[in-house]
């Protein structure tokens, strides 16, 4: 649901450009309110998971998120557009936080590291709601479109917060809290130091995600030549090589750990990415952005579970902070690094990172078999 509300929302924001009469930069910077009250909200959702629980925060988020979804097509001014993303944006926040938190108890009473399959169905779903949203957006406007879209959200969440009122969160060793106070010595100073080790690889690949989605399809039309339908496929067969490999991420960290499995994720990205950013052809830039986007897909899902493990909820919270930070300077860093050089020279930015977070997962190896489940 998650994926699929967010989708349907981007697919409907060339229109509701067109109704703000905003030009690119005031778009551009109402866009960031969806970051801003993302990342505003999430340490705050941490600190609401442990109070009430992450089952009753993931159905009170969801339901924000779902009727928030209505505001932006009633905007007519950019500022009033960013006003209202940043109320949508905190709810997506709060929803990832702690939905996130539930997944994270829930692997500890499996055993089992599921959490790349939870983050290949918020793919799945971003694929249907984009899906749906092209083939309705002709013959629908933004109002009705994001209406429907708010009750179908209603509806999942009534559904799936029902079942989570019937099945209390799974009881899991207690955690101490990344912002308890006291020395930064012992177990709880190596658990924060842990959540924002994981943070910043989880911004690794985050920054990446970003720069895909708002540069991948220019590089391709603009440096490269293609035309639409070929830019769009390039963004395309990113986002489908991370399902892939996220439906796959749970038997490849069950074969191989989670550490190897970062390492492996982000020398592939790097490798990846460096051919789609300098690749003299469109076809073979879009057989680098599959490349990277394999490599990166189970990178951000490990991260989080395994700040989750070493800090509970404001763990997971702490982590999704730093990382969607990296979504958040991803865009607008391309964007000056393109002004500065070129559009090319600013991809491979992303293989800097992704090679930077292989680097940190493989100097912090011995950390993640600490405290294994």
């Amino acid at each position: 649901m998650d994926g699929f509300l967010f989708a349907g929302w981007v697919v409907r924001i060339p229109a509701i450009k067109a109704q703000t009469g905003a030009d690119a930069g005031a778009l551009g910077l109402a866009l960031l309110g969806v970051s801003a009250g993302a990342v505003a909200f999430m340490m705050i959702t941490g600190r609401l998971c442990r109070r009430f629980g992450s089952h009753a925060v993931t159905t009170a988020s969801a339901a924000a998120l779902a009727l928030s979804i209505v505001l932006p097509p009633l905007t007519h001014s950019a500022t009033a557009l960013g006003l209202v993303l940043l109320v949508f944006g905190a709810a997506y926040g709060s929803l990832n936080v702690a939905m996130n938190s539930a997944a994270v108890d829930l692997i500890s009473a499996l055993r089992r590291p599921v959490m790349p399959s939870f983050h290949a169905a918020f793919s799945l779903g971003g694929m249907l709601g984009a899906g749906l949203g092209a083939l309705i957006a002709g013959g629908l406007s933004p109002t009705v479109h994001l209406l429907l879209l708010a009750v179908i959200g209603l509806l999942v969440t009534a559904v799936a917060g029902r079942s989570l009122r019937a099945h209390p969160a799974p009881v899991v060793p207690e955690r101490l809290p990344v912002s308890a106070d006291g020395p930064r010595t012992g177990p709880a100073g190596r658990g924060r130091r842990l959540v924002l080790v994981f943070g910043l690889i989880a911004l690794c690949t985050a920054y990446g995600e970003g720069a895909m989605a708002d540069w991948g399809a220019l590089h391709l039309s603009q440096d490269l030549a293609a035309g639409p339908g070929l830019a769009a496929a390039g963004y395309a067969v990113f986002a489908l090589a991370m399902t892939a490999g996220r439906l796959s991420g749970t038997a490849v960290v069950q074969r191989f750990g989670p550490a190897r499995a970062l390492i492996a994720g982000g020398t592939t990205a790097t490798a990846g990415m460096l051919l789609g950013a300098l690749a003299p052809t469109a076809w073979a830039a879009c057989l680098g952005f599959a490349v990277a986007g394999l490599g990166l897909a189970n990178i951000f899902p490990i991260a989080i579970a395994r700040a989750g493990e070493a800090g509970g909820a404001d763990g997971v919270a702490a982590a999704s902070t730093v990382g969607y930070g990296g979504m958040l300077l991803g865009p607008p860093a391309i964007g000056f690094l393109t002004e500065a050089y070129t559009l090319p020279t600013a991809l491979t930015t992303v293989a800097l990172l992704a090679a930077l977070a292989a680097g940190i997962a493989y100097a912090t190896r011995r950390a993640h078999h600490t405290g294994r489940t």
